[in-house]
């Protein structure tokens, strides 16, 4: 295993006074010095050149230990980046093997910035392999790079199987699909080095009686993350993906209970909004969904400004709020848990998560019964909240 160095951030920015290429844009030359036997680095980050976001956006020039590259952007732009070696599995970490946060940078004029990465996250076969050493309770199944006829990329799946799966070889579990799947169960995949604690969290309800044992298969996500989980862009084909190749295949290879009511998803931000789609659309397949700091605010703009599709003209208004409008329904039988903190993005998601509540109780749904609409004081928009809630959402799911 390569060993993990501190990221050293110098952002040392010295500014020039050479005259701007382009009315209103400056250039910012980044310096990089990298281990010798480094592939090939990338930069990405908030700016169309640079994906946005696309892990393998804009390649860094040279193969030895230092590598350059120019970025041009608007004069006072709030740059946030980061460096991969490709893809999100292979991104910048730091001494403890974490993930760091976004770098920032705003200038006026052109600059020079230098970062010394000495460390990258390993192959996530790596990990996928070496789940045991992650202190994993129960056992954990891998199948890489799953291909779909209805999505643009592969993607990992992990199935993790409770410790009685083994012991009680005729017994069969219910099936709890979750999105995010690399921030579930092993912080050294976890996007910002906390996992979900998914394991940990199965097996105290469980034995603590507060509710049945069951299967967790969890999907890595993509880098079309918010298109694929967003009901209005391309959640039907993730909907698909999962009923017609991954929900065959999991059910002939382990031991499940097959039925809706006994099938289940969960997800956080937009993993929320893809999973009240599939509990919504798709009654038959789910029956109950976990919504942990559900993305309700999502619109047209909002997704234009993630994806900088800059269009003064995009509707501001939630999308959730317009199929409210246009008489959407729930589904007779089905259960709903949405959820939200106070603080960071999740600070502005009470209007619309109050919305949806009056939608339910108007439809004639019933609290505590059909669905729950939960606000946690204090709670960010990160894993570590989610992990210090998820067993709230497992009792509403999985409780008999």
């Amino acid at each position: 295993m390569p060993c993990l160095f501190l990221v050293c951030l110098l952002i040392a920015c010295t500014t020039e006074k050479e005259p701007e290429s382009r009315t209103g844009s400056v250039t910012i030359l980044f310096q990089i010095e990298v281990p010798d036997d480094t592939p090939a680095v990338y930069i990405t980050g908030n700016l169309p050149a640079l994906g946005p976001w696309q892990p393998d956006a804009l390649a860094l020039e040279g193969t030895g230990s230092k590598r350059t590259v120019n970025v041009q952007m608007p004069r006072d732009h709030a740059l946030e980046y980061k460096f991969t070696l490709g893809s999100w599995d292979r991104e910048a970490v730091d001494a403890a093997g974490s993930v760091m946060p976004n770098f920032q940078l705003t200038a006026s004029n052109n600059a020079t910035t230098e970062h010394t990465l000495e460390a990258f996250k390993q192959d996530p076969l790596v990990y996928l392999e070496d789940w045991q050493s992650a202190g994993i309770l129960g056992s954990m199944v891998a199948w890489p790079d799953v291909a779909s006829a209805f999505l643009t990329a592969p993607r990992h799946v992990q199935i993790w199987l409770p410790p009685e799966y083994e012991s009680q070889p005729a017994r069969s579990f219910p099936v709890l699909y979750m999105h995010d799947g690399q921030n579930l169960f092993d912080p050294r995949t976890a996007g910002m080095g906390v996992d979900w604690g998914v394991d940990e969290a199965m097996v105290k309800g469980a034995n603590a009686g507060l509710f049945e044992r069951a299967i967790v298969v969890g999907v890595w996500n993509s880098g079309r993350r918010l298109e694929e989980y967003s009901p209005w862009h391309e959640a039907n084909q993730y909907a698909r993906f999962l009923k017609e190749e991954l929900i065959p295949r999991v059910n002939q290879s382990f031991r499940t209970q097959t039925e809706a009511a006994n099938t289940f998803v969960m997800g956080s931000s937009m993993g929320g909004l893809l999973s009240y789609y599939l509990v919504k659309e798709h009654p038959d397949t789910f029956s109950a969904c976990g919504c942990v700091s559900t993305h309700f605010p999502l619109s047209e703009a909002v997704a234009d400004r993630i994806l900088l599709r800059h269009d003064d003209h995009s509707d501001t208004t939630p999308f959730i709020l317009r199929d409210m409008e246009a008489g959407a329904t729930i589904p007779a039988g089905t259960r709903f848990f949405f959820d939200y903190g106070t603080e960071g993005l999740d600070a502005s998601y009470g209007p619309t998560h109050e919305a949806v509540e009056g939608w339910l109780n108007g439809l004639g749904l019933v609290s505590g019964q059909d669905f729950l609409n939960r606000e946690y004081e204090g709670a960010d928009h990160n894993e570590a909240s989610w992990r210090a809630r998820l067993q709230d959402q497992l009792v509403w799911m999985l409780a008999d």
